[in-house]
């Protein structure tokens, strides 16, 4: 997931944005990807291309708000155990962040990978084969679910993760995967392990680790909002089911007109 540095750095170049509001972008055109490439080269404030929901808990409330998470199924009982011990895993594990990011984001990274190799990457050249090839296809989301206290890593596959549409139908996504940043909760660090952003990875030095769970890491999901019925700056709900053996559901609230 992304470092909190580089998130608040574009929490904080908001109010510096000129033109029109944000919106999440389902295919790049040459005016948001002049932008992405401008701020990637420091040429400007950088565009937001993601956004963030943190689901820690401080004070007995969301980090991301009291409606950053609502009982899909369950009953508010789900939500307030949650809220109450956000770190006892007995039960279950805990979403703890949810990242949304989608073709802006992945060119940001591009462009920034060019700039440092002393590359001018030209907007044409952007919006080439040779760079969309490696995006995201037109009109999907990426989603990063940051889990921590999985039982085990098999427990992975036992996530589901839908997107709520307009007629209230559950979309699943297209396909899904995980990083491989999993590690025990105690490890001091993965042996090696790989960290990412939501489009780049670093790899951190290998170190003894303890083999046995819990477990924290990233689940990834990819979607299409549009078939879905979803505008691109629409607010939309994303439901979690952890692998714990209960009737409980979360809706997540992701508001796609917080960037581009």
């Amino acid at each position: 997931m992304r470092k909190p540095t580089h998130l608040m750095a574009l929490l904080i170049s908001l109010p510096l944005l000129s033109g029109p509001a944000l919106a999440w972008v389902p295919q790049l055109e040459e005016t948001v990807a002049k932008n992405v490439i401008d701020g990637a080269y420091g040429r400007r404030a950088p565009v937001p291309t993601f956004l963030t929901v943190d689901l820690g808990v401080k004070d007995g409330q969301f980090v991301a708000g009291p409606n950053a998470v609502t009982a899909y199924m369950g009953g508010p009982t789900c939500v307030d155990g949650w809220l109450a011990a956000p770190t006892d895993y007995a039960a279950g594990s805990r979403p703890a962040a949810v990242t949304v990011s989608g073709q802006a984001d992945q060119l940001f990274f591009q462009a920034q990978d060019a700039r440092d190799s002393f590359k001018n990457l030209s907007l044409k050249e952007a919006l080439g084969t040779e760079y969309t090839s490696k995006r995201l296809p037109n009109g999907e989301l990426r989603v990063d679910v940051a889990v921590r206290g999985l039982p085990t890593e098999q427990a992975r596959s036992a996530y589901l993760v839908r997107l709520k549409g307009k007629d209230g139908a559950l979309v699943p996504p297209v396909r899904s995967t995980y990083v491989n940043d999993w590690k025990p909760m105690g490890a001091q660090a993965a042996a090696p392990a790989t960290a990412t952003t939501a489009s780049t990875t670093t790899t951190a030095p290998a170190t003894a680790t303890p083999t046995t769970g819990p477990y924290q890491g990233t689940l990834v999901y990819y979607f299409e909002p549009l078939k879905a019925g979803l505008g691109a700056g629409d607010k939309m709900n994303l439901l979690i089911k952890t692998e714990a053996d209960t009737d409980c559901a979360y809706s997540v609230a992701v508001d796609l007109s917080k960037f581009q």
